[in-house]
């Protein structure tokens, strides 16, 4: 089965590693010429509205995305002339506006913070008068690993704020106040099926994941609920494919922040850590293949590599750390590749991540400590 996928990133580059043992072929349409998964498949250099591009892609028996921000028109267009493409294009226009994302898991009851659209100063000063500080002022699309948002703490922040963001439709969201963050994956074929990964705990620095562990050390109710927003979400998008949905936790809360429709940075750790990978799961789904296992295999955590590749010197010697790299060039604030650490049980993994502190990257080793500590 040839499948297209548009983007040719990581998260291609690692649907096309899981998928090539189930007999798949790939295409990527991308707009960057050294888009990583070129590397296994056909590379399709072009914008993603390029007409001839798309026909190229339009070949193959499977559409799907590593990228949120493909437009969803881009994808109607294809799913009306006739090509099957998962998930559908409704999904990625739910996420691919802020506003239109609150609003829908507050149809769903998932529990969000105060929000309120932005379209000018006046409609700025009043949602503030309303939400308070602090707040998040964020552009309503494009947005993703910290981008399009200014941290509203007083009233001396709004002119830097509208400097930089004002051009664009905005959201202001209050603050949350959480305790920590975590994310559940769900998984769903075609004709309704679905598991649900283990809750993962999350952390992150500058708006970009840096560290994902699973199993997430909550209560039983709180990781059923988490699962059951996944599922609503899924099941009311009519999904089908691997989605994440992020969420804040604070007390006896869970409120959410944002979903991906596409195979997410915070379930890396699946690839070794569960028996079916995100990315498997995904491409089983998009195929109509029968879908794998999402139990734990072992508890595992997930260092993020942003920038540059760390020297593996001291990292490789470590018993059961997997190493990712995604063969792209060093640039600040790049996901360049991933490790995953694993161990029989979390208490025995704990002390072998902080032995690694000193050879890890700022700010991870910081904020291993933190991870541990909760």
């Amino acid at each position: 089965m040839k499948v297209g996928i548009l983007g040719g990133g990581q998260l291609a580059r690692m649907m096309a590693q899981a998928g090539i043992p189930l007999g798949c072929e790939f295409v990527f349409l991308d707009p960057k010429a050294d888009a990583c998964a070129g590397q296994l498949g056909e590379l399709v250099v072009a914008e993603w509205e390029d007409a001839s591009a798309l026909d190229r892609l339009s070949a193959c028996d499977r559409i799907t995305c590593d990228f949120e921000n493909v437009p969803a028109t881009v994808l109607e267009r294809l799913a009306d002339a006739g090509h099957p493409v998962r998930p559908a294009a409704n999904a990625f226009a739910a996420a691919q506006d802020r506003l239109t994302e609150k609003r829908l898991f507050e149809s769903l009851d998932i529990e969000v913070a105060p929000f309120a659209p932005v379209s000018g100063r006046t409609d700025l000063l009043d949602a503030l008068d309303r939400i308070g500080y602090p707040a998040l002022l964020k552009t309503r699309r494009m947005g993703y690993d910290g981008k399009g948002q200014y941290l509203l703490r007083t009233p001396e922040d709004l002119e830097p704020a509208w400097a930089e963001l004002g051009d664009h439709e905005l959201i202001l969201e209050g603050w949350v106040d959480f305790d920590f963050e975590c994310a559940i994956t769900v998984v769903r074929n075609a004709e309704g099926e679905m598991r649900c990964y283990p809750l993962s705990r999350t952390v992150h620095a500058d708006g970009m994941l840096r560290l994902a562990a699973a199993p997430a050390n909550v209560d039983a109710g709180l990781r059923e609920r988490a699962e059951a927003c996944g599922r609503l979400l899924a099941e009311h998008l009519d999904y089908v494919g691997c989605l994440t949905l992020e969420l804040f936790v604070a007390g006896d809360r869970i409120l959410g922040n944002e979903f991906a429709p596409r195979v997410h940075n915070s379930a890396h750790w699946t690839i070794e850590g569960a028996v079916c990978s995100q990315f498997e799961n995904h491409i089983r789904a998009v195929c109509d293949l029968p879908l794998g296992a999402t139990a734990l295999r072992a508890p595992a955590l997930m260092f993020n590599w942003i920038g540059a590749m760390p020297s593996t010197d001291a990292l490789l010697n470590v018993p059961d750390l997997h190493w990712h790299d995604y063969g792209k060039q060093s640039r600040p604030g790049r996901k360049v590749g991933h490790a995953t650490l694993l161990a029989e049980t979390w208490p025995a993994l704990v002390p072998v991540a902080l032995e690694l502190k000193e050879d890890l990257p700022q700010p991870l080793d910081r904020l291993l400590d933190k991870l541990v500590s909760i």
